[in-house]
């Protein structure tokens, strides 16, 4: 059964992990967090298109030099969204192994 205060998208592990790194940063480079996560280049990119979608995250293009960049920041939504999500998982985990 799924807690209804559990936010879907964050059910996924991957999606979890990405939300999560980037609740601790602002603005991070695409391969920092490929490399943070271990996931290859389309895999993230993905990712981030499902959470982009969602309203989780927000994606910035730019250039260091010639090369070109994407940058990954956790929107205001995002955040909130993690924080319920979080809240939710340790109300679960509170209530587990006790006699209702």
């Amino acid at each position: 059964m799924t807690d209804p205060k559990l936010d879907r998208a964050l059910l996924d592990p991957t999606r979890l992990a990405i939300v999560a790194l980037l609740a601790g940063t602002e603005w991070a480079e695409f391969a920092f967090v490929r490399d943070s996560v271990e996931l290859s280049d389309s895999a993230l990119s993905k990712q981030i298109s499902a959470l982009g979608a969602g309203g989780y995250v927000e994606t910035r293009k730019g250039y260091v030099g010639k090369r070109p960049r994407t940058w990954i920041n956790l929107s205001v939504g995002g955040r909130a969204a993690l924080s319920a999500h979080v809240a939710a998982l340790h109300d679960i985990a509170t209530r587990a192994g006790r006699p209702d």
